[in-house]
């Protein structure tokens, strides 16, 4: 759930401060280390783009 989120949420743009929110995520178990790098890897795109 909290995956989906956060993947609508770089999807629409608001990526503010979105890195170390996804970071506390991982760190306090909230999303599993595949879901971690998958949003790390969307939000590259959307900064590099």
């Amino acid at each position: 759930m909290l995956y989906n989120v956060i993947k609508r949420m770089i999807e629409r743009g608001q990526t503010d401060g979105l890195r170390t929110k996804i970071d506390v995520f991982f760190a306090v178990g909230s999303l599993t280390e595949t879901e971690y790098n998958e949003l790390l890897a969307m939000l590259a795109e959307t900064e590099g783009a």
